[in-house]
Formats: C-alpha cells, structure tokens, sequence
C-alpha cells in the first residue's frame, strides 16, 4: 500500500534500538492486539550489520516466525535463490558491494510474492521515491523503535492475511467500535436497544466484548449508529 514520502523521512529522535531481552524460543511476542497466524511465517533479513540483524531477529522472536538472517552481502543473491518462499523481507537499503535496484530486481523475480519493509540509515527522498516504485510495505529509518518495528511488520503480514486478530481479540475491538461510535453521537445503551430491537443486557455484553454478535444483530447496530458494516470492520483495523 502506498505510503506519504514525507511520513518516512523524518529521522527518529529517540535512542537508537532500546535493549531488548530476545524471548525464549517458542514465545510469542505480545503486540497492540492480539493476533495468530495462518501457518509458519518465513521472514528474511538482510543486513551488513550483525548487531542491527540480531536486534531484528530477536524483536520478531514467535514461534510461528522463521526468521532467517544475511549479513554478508555477498550472500544475498543465493539466499534469495533459494528454495525459501519469504512471505516477508527486511533490507537494509545500502549493502555494501550491491545496487539497491538490482537487489528489489532479484527479489522481484526470485521472491515475487514477498513483501518489503526497507530500513535505512541515510533516508532521502530520492530513496523513498525508489522504494514507491518497487511497491515495498514499508520504509523505516534508523534508529527506529523496536515495538514500531514489530507493528509495522505486524501490519504488513495482516495485509496478506498471514495474520489475523484472535476472536477475543476481535470481539474486544468490535465492542470497542460500536461504544467509540454510540457514545459519539449521544446515545445510551437504552437508545439502542430501542432502535435495534436487541436486549439492552446482550449489547452491553457486546460492547464489553464478552459475547459474539451475530451479522444479523451486527447488521441493526449498525443501523441504529448509521454506518455501513464495512465502515464498522474497517474502524477496527485502527483499534
């Protein structure tokens, strides 16, 4: 998905990679929401720098994540041919030896169906305008954050639906986007059991996230707030 150049030029203030405790293997890191995977995960990094490759490959410690990591790049054309299918790569923009172009070429044709997060510590708008052009998820500058690192991955194995929010998880942000929504317009819980026809007990429940709401009563709700479904679907993605 496309991305504001000038969201990604601004270089971080904040300490260069906070320390980390990498977690034991078969732990999965927590995030902003929770979520599972669809399968095991392959990710890629590639990095000259083993310090930032072995910051990386801790923050990303789950264990539905196989986490592979380059640092030579002398090794980056091989590791790409390789009987791997990434669903994502982290590159570090300038590897020493390599032209960037020929790099998204070789990931282009050799890992097609990967997506991209570039990360960089000489951000430039010609350099952003490159990554545009190869598609990449997204462009992160160093020093960046950990936790924003995780999110930005996060985000970009959603998009490809490797990921998905729990179903606790998604009852929790739907219950939290209908009360956001009916608090919004001054409404009580009694002016929506009301307008919906639904107990006043069970929509409390569903804006507590404690129980699942059927499309039908989904479908009332969101009448009686006046928005579409894919309005209210969508407003959890920012939850």
């Amino acid at each position: 998905m496309p991305f504001p150049v000038e969201d990604r030029l601004s270089a971080a203030t904040k300490p260069m990679f906070p320390p980390i405790t990498p977690a034991p293997k078969g732990t999965p890191q927590t995030t902003t929401r929770e979520l599972q995977s669809a399968g095991e995960i392959h990710i890629l990094i590639l990095d000259d720098d083993p310090h930032t490759c072995a910051v990386i490959q801790a923050a990303l410690a789950n264990r539905d994540f196989s986490v592979d990591v380059v640092s030579d790049p002398m090794l980056v054309e091989s590791a790409l041919s390789g009987p791997t299918s990434y669903h994502l790569i982290i590159l570090d923009y300038v590897l020493p030896g390599l032209e960037t172009e020929q790099v998204f070429a070789w990931i282009r044709d050799r890992q097609p169906d990967a997506n991209i997060i570039v990360v960089t510590g000489y951000p430039s708008v010609d350099s952003a305008i490159n990554c545009l052009r190869a598609r990449t998820c997204d462009y992160l500058t160093k020093p960046f954050q950990v936790e924003q690192l995780r999110e930005i991955v996060h985000r970009c194995l959603e998009s490809k639906g490797l990921l998905r929010m729990t179903e606790e998880a998604l009852k929790e942000a739907l219950g939290q986007a209908i009360r956001e929504r009916r608090k919004a317009l001054g409404l009580t819980l009694a002016n929506m059991s009301d307008r919906t026809g639904v107990s006043l007990g069970y929509l409390s429940q569903i804006e507590l996230g404690k129980n699942s709401a059927s499309i039908e009563t989904l479908y009332k709700i969101c009448l009686a707030l006046g928005m579409k479904m894919s309005e209210l679907f969508n407003a959890i993605q920012r939850v």
